[in-house]
């Protein structure tokens, strides 16, 4: 999820395996034998106490305060699953309706640092953890230094930035990099020739080659890592296994994470209609395959997990702060009018007041939930697990 969620909560995971059961716990990945796990999904008391023992089962809290920052709200970009768009071209062009436009400016800064401050010393967290946020961030270059420059006063650990990649110079990634920037997440829509057909600018020109040109040059000038995002859908599945090699071809792989992402239903008219069929897993468990043995870096399966910034009403471990200063729960609801759920200077709203704008992303478990469902990500995750597995990569 961007940046918002952490990869050790309190959710494990059991998963068949060709060769008996992957227990995936806190940062653990356990291959169990068949018989470890009954036919309803239950653990044998000797294999639950060990996962018990080796720390697999325990929650952790997180250790930095997670702000999201909305640069900006437009964008130079038309596609038209954006979850910020509020319906679809009518013209059936590049120009679909947006959220309001906002923009981050100094003053603003000001005010979003003092409201962090305020809200790690109630946390009781002195670290960090900042996402710059859009719409496009990069249209705000003066207010993404800004902030992570002001923010270094109040503990800043890591950062990273979500940009579709179409302005970002060696110049400006340089002076990102300086400023403090770790982490860059860019969006591939598939290969160049279905990319080019759904991440198009507002006039509908191509994009492809521009974000792979800036993301090569901007590897060149920086220590910056980065996370290849690839979205999936009906219009791209067909030819997803030819962006692999493009990439590999231009990128430096050892810098690069894939992850590859299925493109949710925006609401508005926008549906993807491919559907979770056992083709479609085995084909995200491929690509991810390719991608390792290309040199690419994957993110591991993990638990499932929760965002602790929306999970929690009243944003305990982390907030969302529009470029206006006004506060919402979950970078899903960011900017949408009637979603504001406080504002930098007068903190968070009652929640109780206002339950029905607490949008949360992710998922919430009380208890680990072991069961037996072979969900669509199951598979996948099951595959890559026997993968690395077998290939000593584990």
């Amino acid at each position: 999820m961007i940046g918002t969620r952490l990869d050790d909560i309190d959710a494990p995971r059991l998963i068949r395996s060709e060769h008996g059961w992957w227990f995936i716990g806190n940062q653990t990945w356990t291959l169990l034998r068949p018989e470890c796990v009954g036919p309803d999904g239950t653990m044998d008391a000797t294999t639950t106490g060990f996962l018990h023992r080796t720390g697999a089962f325990r929650p952790r809290l997180p250790a930095s305060f997670s702000l999201t920052v909305l640069t900006t709200t437009t964008c130079n970009l038309g596609c038209g699953y954006c979850f910020q768009n509020t319906g679809l071209d009518d013209t059936g062009g590049a120009r679909p309706p947006r959220i309001r436009r906002a923009w981050l400016d100094t003053d603003t800064v000001e005010r979003i640092i003092t409201f962090a401050r305020d809200r790690m010393r109630r946390a009781e967290l002195d670290r960090l953890y900042l996402l710059l946020f859009g719409g496009e961030p990069l249209l705000n270059p003066r207010g993404c230094l800004s902030l992570l420059d002001r923010a270094r006063a109040i503990g800043l650990d890591q950062s990273a930035m979500t940009t579709n990649g179409v302005l970002l110079s060696p110049r400006l990634a340089r002076e990102l990099y300086e400023a403090g920037l770790n982490g860059v997440q860019v969006t591939f829509d598939g290969s160049r020739a279905d990319h080019d057909q759904i991440r198009v600018k507002r006039s509908g020109a191509p994009t492809f080659d521009a974000i792979l040109r800036n993301v090569a040059r901007a590897t060149e000038v920086t220590g910056l890592n980065w996370n290849l995002r690839v979205n999936v859908s009906h219009h791209n599945v067909d030819r997803i296994a030819n962006l692999v090699g493009e990439l590999a071809a231009d990128l430096s792989p050892e810098r690069c994470t894939i992850t590859f992402a299925w493109v949710g239903d925006a609401g508005f008219g926008y549906r993807n209609t491919m559907r979770h069929i056992d083709d479609v897993s085995d084909a995200f468990a491929s690509w991810s395959i390719a991608a390792l043995e290309a040199g690419f870096r994957m993110v591991r399966p993990s638990m499932r997990t929760i965002c602790h910034i929306c999970s929690e009403p009243g944003g305990r471990y982390g907030a969302v702060v529009n470029a206006d200063g006004h506060l919402f729960s979950c970078w899903q609801s960011a900017g949408k009018p009637g979603f504001e759920v406080g504002t930098v200077d007068e903190g968070y709203l009652d929640v109780t007041s206002v339950p029905e704008r607490w949008v949360r992303c992710g998922y919430e478990y009380e208890q680990p939930d072991l069961t037996l469902a072979d969900t669509f990500q199951d598979r996948v995750d099951g595959r890559l697990l026997d993968y690395l597995y077998t290939s000593g990569r584990l």
